[in-house]
């Protein structure tokens, strides 16, 4: 099955409930379902192998329940697509409980494919009736998804499809979940992954940032090997890469498991909060790897005590504002890095700018200075690259965002690399988007560190220091000469620091004149 006729049927699978549902909810319930299709068409091809090597039907299917490494996974007697399709009466009951039962006998699908409850209700009736849940499963009965029917990267290509679609429709959350697939795919080009090496996502969302990294050493090894990537063979990648990820949200860590198992590739993803309490962590201290990847919610709000409370000494660059926890996020994912490794993070383009020129602190520009700098406990030189994306790529926001690029090795110590490429985009509706062109333009320029008129440049240590550790692209690459309008999502940030530090100078103020004995009459008494 090629990937237009996958992803044609379904959309049309998903349009389907497009009336009983709003389009944020369609994936609840498609995903799961494609998900079990895929399942139930694998374990029927892996009996029916067995049935041919034993001649017993019955044999194969007794065999396959005692002894599940001779399968992927399990799927009790009665809970097969096949089975649970033939009997509509209590149908969303029948899917709920064929979930749940396949969950039951595979620990790996615990949380992932037992999340819906297809019988659902609100305000006293069903979500999805029977008669719509029995036409969605005679949409995606059409096709068979087995191991002779479609590639796992085929299969991948239109999950991701539908991801896109459905980021599509949903407005604000789709940050929640989904990255565009050409920002993914040009964040796994800079990191460049090598076979075996361990990728974590602190924020995982349905996976896009890990699978693309796999997906581009597949690329690079089928190269190598003079093959297309759909062309490799097992063991032609000796060593994959080894996937990490967290995500706090349990319906889109269940997307993301379901996205790595349809992809065929291993993945360890953990269910919880990242920044109060991560999950990949060793003897008390947290687990390092070598390249790290993220676009963690942008200017997300914790309150100081996650910082000044952290148990795993991830803060000593300095306590983040309260109103933006951008560089909380860097310097957890520095923290989770090995010695030599790299890490590329996707972040509102404020990060890079936020507090330069002020008088006196900003929390914001002085943990930038460590990383441009150091100073006697925290090494500096460490920021590689920062990329300026165009605006409107991004489905929770019409604001640009920036690739910032952090790496303990750095092939040119002292310098950093601006690229520009706001203007380097295709108009889209509802989205404007990134061409393999512009990825491939934007990745050699990284790769081979060159300054391009009216894109990119490459400053200095010293220079940042100049421009107080200002290193938003626009200021040293003009594309137009015209100084880009400041963004609303970024004014009420800065509004909001403003009146943070305001806080914290009052409170100041208010703890000296106490001491003076003042106290009193300053209240007005």
């Amino acid at each position: 099955m090629d990937i237009t006729t996958l992803e044609n049927w379904l959309w049309e699978a998903a349009c389907s409930i497009r009336g009983p549902l709003d389009a944020p909810k369609y994936k609840d319930y498609i995903l799961p379902l494609l998900f079990y299709k895929r399942l139930s068409d694998v374990y029927e091809d892996e009996v029916q192998r067995l049935s041919q090597e034993l001649g017993d039907a019955a044999l194969a299917r007794q065999l396959a329940q005692e002894d599940r490494d001779l399968i992927r996974f399990y799927i009790p007697n009665g809970y097969t697509w096949s089975e649970v399709r033939k009997s509509p009466v209590r149908l969303g009951e029948r899917l709920t409980e064929a979930m749940r039962a396949i969950a039951g006998e595979n620990p790996k699908l615990q949380g992932v494919i037992d999340i819906v409850d297809f019988n659902a209700t609100a305000a006293g009736q069903r979500i999805l009736d029977d008669d719509t849940l029995a036409r969605l499963m005679e949409i995606l009965n059409r096709q068979r998804l087995g191991l002779r029917d479609v590639e796992p990267d085929i299969l991948g290509r239109a999950y991701e499809y539908l991801l896109r679609k459905f980021a599509e429709g949903s407005g604000q959350s789709a940050g929640e979940f989904y990255t565009p697939m050409e920002v993914a795919t040009l964040m796994a080009c800079i990191l460049d992954p090598q076979e075996g090496e361990t990728i974590y996502d602190p924020c995982c969302g349905s996976g896009g940032l890990l699978i693309k990294s796999q997906l581009r050493l597949r690329e690079k090894v089928a190269g190598r090997l003079g093959k297309g990537p759909h062309d490799l063979k097992p063991g032609d990648i000796r060593r994959p890469l080894q996937l990490y990820g967290q995500e706090i949200n349990h319906v889109t860590y269940a997307m993301a498991k379901m996205n790595a198992f349809v992809h065929d590739m291993d993945a360890e993803i953990a269910l919880g909060d990242t920044m109060k309490a991560p999950r990949f962590t060793e003897d008390g201290r947290l687990r390092t790897f070598d390249k790290v990847t993220a676009n963690p919610m942008w200017n997300q709000k914790f309150g100081s005590e996650v910082y000044e409370n952290d148990a795993y000494n991830r803060f000593t660059r300095g306590t983040p504002p309260t109103s933006s926890a951008d560089w909380g996020w860097i310097q957890h994912m520095y923290a989770s890095l090995k010695e030599g490794g790299k890490m590329a993070v996707v972040l509102d383009t404020g990060a890079v700018s936020r507090g330069s020129g002020n008088q006196g602190s900003n929390k914001e520009r002085d943990i930038r200075r460590t990383f441009v700098e150091g100073d006697l406990v925290t090494p500096g030189d460490l920021i590689e690259a920062v990329i300026l994306l165009p605006e409107n790529l991004f489905y929770n926001t019409t604001a640009p965002g920036i690739i910032l690029v952090i790496n303990k090795a750095k092939a040119h110590p002292g310098e950093i690399l601006l690229i520009n490429a706001s203007k380097l985009c295709a108009k889209g509706r509802p989205k404007n988007y990134l061409t393999g062109e512009h990825i491939r333009q934007i990745y050699e320029i990284y790769r081979d560190w060159r300054v391009v008129e009216g894109i990119s440049a490459v400053i200095t240590n010293q220079e940042a220091a100049r421009n107080d550790y200002n290193l938003s692209p626009s200021r040293y690459v003009a594309s137009n000469d015209v100084e880009p309008p400041l963004p609303l999502e970024e004014a009420l940030v800065l509004l909001a620091q403003a009146e943070e530090e305001r806080a914290e100078a009052d409170a100041e103020l208010e703890a000296v004149l106490a001491k003076l004995g003042f106290g009193e009459w300053r209240s007005g008494a």
